[in-house]
């Protein structure tokens, strides 16, 4: 499908009014999935649901975010950003104060909950296009991943005493307090439609083919990323770690996160992409190797601390390399959807693995080739792509 065409080419003011509405609403509508481990446990333990509706609910929740981005294909370039922000906002907040107040059965639960997440991950995809505007890529997309692994951070200490006073319906009437009180920032979503905000675009075949090559790339580094975190804890085991040091090395871990989002955030384009996208990948395998080999309890850490470092450092980078060769906004729309089944097919597959007598090793040797898959995609795009903008 053709984009439609515009005949303004007046590029788009990105100030300090969009990077705020982008960071603050990156960070609040993925909440739910932030701090999964904390919402699952009080999912158990005050609504009684058993591990296989636990998993449903987050199959729902993760599902209907990142299906918002079909959607936004009708919208996206047709529609003021502002008001379907605005939209968008309502039907979360209305979402998650309606989940506080009924609490209901839990198809009509599930029902609620996709509703709400679409609306949530609408705000996403215009998180995503509207940093995609920035000329600073690395910069813009590291605060986006800063934001969120905060939010995350500080969700996942602050949650258990709230739920030890108010429950789990405190939770969704803080998401809605959240939403409500950022609704003035919806004004800091631009209204020039993305497709006028672009430079001189690829041809069309050229187009395609690095479109192709970036989703595969994002997609391969989300399975790996997935098919990893979800079993780290497993890897601890194994390496000696009791559970409530496996917790510690988790929680420093997230901080590494954090630096590393920050540093990339930092380099911004003082640093050649290139070079950038190779350090992190190198870090990155070199950290999945390690735990390949079942290290010790330090061996452990060190890798999880520079796997999370360069998982949250190469992030940033990865969705500059998409942004500044989208000729349309659609691939970066795009990109929530196919994060969503990375995240969902990498756990996936290492159960696979697991179940039919691979071992932890193994399922990190695959991560490893799927990351070197994804640079290799990556860095091609990076090449070919259109250049940043000035």
């Amino acid at each position: 499908m053709t984009s439609p065409s515009f005949t303004s080419t007046a590029a788009p003011v990105f100030g300090k009014s969009t990077l705020a509405a982008l960071v603050t609403f990156a960070a609040i509508t993925p909440l739910v999935l932030l701090v999964a481990p904390a919402v699952a446990a009080q999912l158990g333990v005050q609504l009684g649901l058993s591990a296989s509706e636990i998993g449903t609910y987050f199959f729902v929740e993760l599902g209907a975010f990142s299906c918002a981005t079909l959607p936004s294909y009708l919208w996206l370039g047709r529609m003021d950003a502002r008001r379907v922000a605005a939209f968008s906002l309502a039907i979360f907040c209305l979402g998650n104060l309606l989940t506080a107040l009924l609490m209901p059965g839990f198809a009509a639960l599930l029902a609620l909950r996709a509703v709400t997440a679409l609306g949530g991950g609408t705000l996403m995809v215009l998180c995503m296009t509207s940093a995609a505007t920035s000329k600073n890529h690395d910069r813009t997309f590291g605060l986006w991943v800063v934001g969120q692994l905060v939010a995350g951070a500080v969700g996942l200490f602050l949650l258990p005493y709230l739920f030890s006073a108010y429950g789990l319906r405190s939770f969704y009437v803080a998401l809605a307090a959240l939403g409500a009180i950022a609704a003035p920032l919806c004004r800091g979503f631009d209204t020039t439609r993305p497709d006028a905000a672009r430079g001189a675009a690829i041809p069309q075949s050229q187009s395609i083919s690095i479109a192709i090559l970036a989703i595969a790339g994002v997609l391969a580094f989300y399975i790996a990323i997935g098919g990893v975190w979800t079993f780290a804890s497993a890897a601890a085991t194994n390496a000696g770690l009791n559970d409530a040091d496996t917790g510690k090395v988790l929680s420093v871990a997230t901080i590494m996160g954090i630096v590393g989002a920050l540093i990339a955030s930092f380099i911004g384009s003082r640093v050649e992409r290139k070079a950038m996208l190779i350090a992190g990948y190198a870090i990155l395998a070199v950290s999945l190797i390690v735990l390949a080999t079942h290290p010790t309890a330090t061996g452990y850490s060190i890798a999880v601390f520079a796997f999370k470092f360069a998982w949250t450092f190469v992030l940033p980078l990865i969705l500059a390399v998409v942004a500044k060769s989208d000729g349309t906004g659609r691939l970066v729309a795009s990109l929530t959807l196919v994060i969503g089944l990375g995240l969902a097919v990498g756990p996936l597959i290492a159960g696979v693995m697991l179940d039919t007598g691979w071992g932890l090793g193994s399922v990190f040797v695959a991560a490893t080739v799927a990351c070197l898959i994804s640079l290799a995609f990556l860095f091609h795009v990076e090449r070919k792509g259109q250049p940043d903008r000035a």
